[in-house]
């Protein structure tokens, strides 16, 4: 009884580090690209003079295996994802257009510096 109790204590814990390896692997977090470090975010009153180019949707995890993530965290994803987006499309500037929701957040973007 004492080698069938090792085998299920040692399958345990194989089966609990599997599920740990997979769950941290789908959790990589945004970089902000160097074109993305070159757009601001700001509120709306400061984009009154610029060029709107649309719209971006941003979208992050929310949970890390079930557990929510930090909503400070969330965010910063959700601006660097934002920022990176609105470089590719030839943006400088972005702004919030909603509020953050299930890891998912809109926002507006725009041209604002001359070239």
């Amino acid at each position: 009884m004492h080698i069938a109790r090792r085998t299920w204590v040692r399958n345990r814990l194989l089966v609990i580090a599997l599920a740990a390896s997979v769950g941290a692997g789908g959790c990589a977090l945004p970089e902000l690209s160097p074109a993305g470090a070159g757009v601001r975010l700001v509120s709306a009153d400061a984009v009154a003079n610029c060029e709107n180019l649309g719209k971006v949707t941003a979208s992050v995890v929310a949970k890390a295996a079930g557990i929510p993530r930090h909503p400070d965290a969330v965010q910063d994803d959700l601006n660097v994802t934002a920022r990176n987006s609105a470089a590719n499309m030839g943006a400088d500037t972005i702004v919030p257009a909603s509020k953050v929701e299930d890891g998912k957040q809109a926002f507006n973007v725009y041209r604002c510096l001359r070239r």
